[in-house]
């Protein structure tokens, strides 16, 4: 780095000596043709005289400025120079670049242009490349999402399961306000009403566990006796030593595998402790929104650029509609499903009937797994408990109610609000246990619901921005898009038990 400055000094000195030579050249160029110029304009001059006096002038030799060749540039700057020759060369050889290319020769073959490199390649590989980058940066998109839901699942959890619970108590708030309450003690009672009801369930479903559990476990023993005797007799030839080494084993298992028992029991009291933290957190949600709940959606909605807010803020009430009937119609099915079959066990002695319906009533809210599973527990408990009559007359009950809310009771609650189609409905639960487990599998079929209508409206309503954006019709065209009048308010009368006047 020291010689640098030196360098880049010899470099300037050696650049300026460069210039004052060429400056040099030039000027001893110049010099050569204003003494060639000279030399011309004499001769012409003599002659011109000689002609004048009338005598040829053969003998008079012409006059020309003769220059010293040391007073001569360089023969190899180029600049064409008189008595040397090159002025006489400069018209025979015709001046050519010296980065021109000669034109090739006639009987040289033609050789064709090559193509542009995307005009080479193929309609259809050029679509397949961009559907398919465009789904990479799709499916990426979706994958950090499903990362940053899962690690937050707990919060995410309690505020879907408090969108469920706000879309079931919301119509008792509105009704309570339309009686006269205000929207604080109507929020208040709907909010203290709904979780006393939903925590006298839950308080009920553990008395009548704990309170029939001596009984179930003592038929329980009888029915794995009994399930040993037959083994016995059937003609399998199990022989009671197998049963004795199968029982050992499991016995050995569990042994073994005592720590890991006691690290899944520690878990489940992590699990425990997960769950309580995630019902106060639905709670104090479900309260918020209650209360607040148009204020936030309007808070939302500024957070929507401008362009989409007019078609966001159209999806928003109709996604909300959906949901809510969606919960108000499944809460019914499951009703009328928990009772019909609860009634079912009752009358056939089988033990548990009540903590079993509302097993049933709960497994209701995941669609076609969680009757499935309920209705299997149910015949489990009446196999165990009652022998195979009478878990065959439970199963023929399960079946024929689960029929009839499959092609009655869904139809005609849920209505065409809320038609998923089967298919979806298994992946969206399977894709949600996968995703977050029970809790997973229990909103996938609502947030399916709400996204099918949410993309029906946006889909229409781009089509009817589409259409008034475009150029009017003429003639007997615009007829059929012609704009309707608006409704016209006639005047209120004391008819109108709203206050309201009503739309002709």
């Amino acid at each position: 780095m020291s010689r640098l400055p030196q360098w880049v000094g010899g470099l300037g000195a050696g650049l300026t000596r460069l210039s004052q030579r060429l400056e040099e050249q030039r000027r001893r160029a110049e010099a050569a043709a204003a003494a060639a110029e000279d030399a011309d304009e004499l001769g012409r001059a003599e002659r011109s005289a000689s002609s004048a006096l009338g005598g040829p002038v053969a003998d008079a030799p012409v006059a020309t400025l003769a220059v010293p060749r040391t007073q001569l540039p360089e023969a190899g700057d180029g600049v064409p120079h008189p008595g040397t020759g090159a002025e006489d060369a400069a018209p025979s050889a015709p001046s050519r670049a010296p980065d021109s290319v000669p034109a090739p020769p006639s009987y040289a073959p033609a050789v064709a242009a090559r193509p542009d490199p995307v005009d080479a390649v193929p309609w259809g590989v050029r679509v397949a490349a961009e559907a398919g980058w465009r789904l990479l940066v799709l499916a990426a998109t979706l994958w950090v999402l499903a990362q940053v839901i899962t690690s937050i699942q707990l919060v995410v959890l309690s505020f879907i399961a408090a969108m469920l619970i706000t879309a079931l108590l919301q119509p008792t708030v509105g009704w309570l306000r339309r009686r006269g309450l205000p929207r604080g003690p109507a929020t208040t009672l709907t909010f203290i009403g709904g979780f006393v009801v939903m925590g006298l369930v839950g308080w009920f479903v553990v008395w009548q566990v704990q309170d029939n559990i001596d009984s179930v476990s003592s038929r329980i023993q009888e029915g794995i006796s009994e399930l040993k005797g037959w083994l016995l007799k059937s003609p399998f030839h199990v022989t009671e030593s197998q049963i004795n080494s199968i029982a050992k084993n499991l016995q050995d298992a569990i042994g073994a595998n005592t720590e890991a028992i006691t690290s899944a029991g520690l878990e489940g009291v992590t699990v425990v402790l997960e769950v309580l933290t995630g019902i106060l957190l639905a709670m104090f949600t479900t309260l918020f929104l209650l209360y607040d709940g148009r204020r936030i959606w309007e808070w939302v909605l500024k957070l929507v650029p401008g362009a989409a807010r007019e078609g966001v803020a159209g999806a928003g009430p109709r996604a909300w509609r959906t949901l809510t009937a969606y919960v108000r119609g499944t809460v019914i099915v499951a009703l009328i499903d928990a009772i019909f079959i609860g009634i079912g066990l009752y009358f056939l002695n089988v033990p548990l009937a009540v903590p079993l319906a509302v097993f049933i009533f709960l497994f209701a809210f995941i669609p076609l797994v969680g009757a499935v599973v309920s209705g299997a527990l149910a015949c489990v408990v009446a196999l165990v408990t009652q022998g195979v009559f009478t878990a065959l007359m439970v199963l023929a009950v399960v079946l024929a109610v689960q029929q009839i809310e499959g092609h009655v009771l869904q139809p005609f609650i849920l209505g065409r609000a809320v038609r998923v189609h089967p298919l979806a409905v298994i992946l969206s639960v399977a894709a949600g246990g996968l995703i977050a487990g029970i809790g997973g599998a229990v909103v996938a079929v609502p947030l399916v619901a709400v996204t099918n209508t949410v993309v029906g409206y946006l889909r229409s309503y781009s089509r009817e921005q589409a259409v008034r954006m475009s150029v009017a019709p003429r003639g007997a065209t615009a007829l059929g898009v012609a704009p309707t009048p608006p409704p016209v308010r006639r005047a209120r009368t004391d008819d109108d038990a709203d206050g309201d006047g009503e739309r002709e």
